[in-house]
């Protein structure tokens, strides 16, 4: 199979190409404004199959289906929680993902068997007229092959999914840079249970309280069943295995300085780049500049696969605002090997 790149500032018809091979079953390539996401017809449980195919996930780890308006979440969902409609005014469209219950439309593919789904309307213009002409539903989780880091450019795309997938949508390059936040309203108290770029301190500014699940910090076990993806499994990784080292910049710039070998890769802020001389190093922000470190990461973390480094250290922010965001990715990159200083 052949993966075609559709441009749509150069090809007029480039969404209705990608919304009739979704119609005809097949998976694309969709850009949002979080990450890109493998797109496939969330009401078709074969085309579904597709995407796991695709990109080996686990067949435990739910999809997240991405609709156009809000009132298309009355179609997927039994009965819809006060709760959704409070958050939908205030962060969608946008990179927030809603647990709820499922109605019989979702097929178990996009479930895994669960009697709730994730839903999100993304604020993507792309994403929201691909839905819109394709007419369903897309179930999309990152576009990346499982485990490795996330896609925030249709190229990263086309380097993990050649082949696999008929058609790229390019949309440019993603302006959120990590995946959406999701918060399950299965639950009483609502718990997050994975961040993004929609913050706890903004969940509970309109919620109240809401819990924080262990998995945004620590490792679950292999028979867990988990609601949503991003908890179970080792994600985001390079090939070179990664250690986070967490506390002041300073400190940890300094930790990394004297543990770090000349076949390493760092990953720092960009105030540290010249402590590690001999080394490849990629910097992913300035170290208060949190929408930089969200967009960059991914990318950072790819760049180390083109090298060969042994090992990769990497600084980390702190868990406030979107921080939590950015170093849950990078702790579980690094299968949650911390060192705290």
């Amino acid at each position: 199979m052949k993966t075609n790149i559709l441009y749509p500032q150069q090809d007029k018809n480039a969404v209705k190409t990608a919304a009739e091979l979704i119609l005809q079953g097949e998976v694309v390539g969709m850009p949002t404004e979080t990450v890109y996401g493998l797109a496939a017809n969330a009401l078709d449980g074969s085309a579904v199959a597709k995407i796991f195919h695709a990109k080996g996930r686990p067949q435990d780890n739910p999809l997240i289906v991405h609709i156009a308006d809000f009132d298309q979440i009355y179609e997927l969902c039994p009965a819809v929680p006060p709760q959704a409609k409070m958050l939908a005014e205030a962060f969608w469209p946008g990179p927030l993902t809603m647990i709820v219950p499922k109605n019989s439309r979702i097929p178990d593919e996009v479930s895994c068997g669960l009697d709730t789904v994730g839903i999100r309307l993304p604020a993507h213009p792309l994403a929201r007229d691909l839905i819109r002409v394709a007419g369903v539903p897309l179930a999309a989780p990152s576009a990346n092959t499982s485990g490795r880091p996330s896609t925030t450019t249709a190229e990263h795309v086309l380097r993990d999914m050649e082949g696999k997938i008929p058609a790229i949508l390019d949309g440019g390059p993603c302006g959120v840079g990590v995946e959406s936040t999701v918060v399950t309203l299965a639950l009483d108290p609502p718990r997050l249970l994975r961040p993004g770029g929609v913050t706890l301190e903004q969940l509970r500014r309109v919620l109240g309280k809401v819990e924080v699940d262990r998995a945004l910090f620590e490792a679950i076990g292999e028979d867990a069943r988990v609601s949503a993806p991003g908890m179970k499994y080792r994600h985001y990784a390079p090939k070179a295995p990664v250690t986070v080292v967490c506390g002041n910049p300073q400190k940890t710039a300094e930790y990394i300085k004297q543990h770090v070998g000349n076949a390493d890769g760092v990953l720092c802020f960009d105030e540290y780049r010249a402590c590690f001389p001999g080394c490849v190093v990629e910097c992913f922000g300035a170290q208060t500049d949190l929408a930089a470190q969200a967009r960059e990461v991914f990318d950072r973390l790819r760049a180390f696969d083109d090298a060969d480094v042994r090992w990769i250290w990497a600084q980390c922010p702190s868990d406030e605002g979107l921080g939590l965001a950015i170093a849950n990715r990078i702790k579980k990159a690094a299968g949650f090997a911390v060192v705290e200083v």
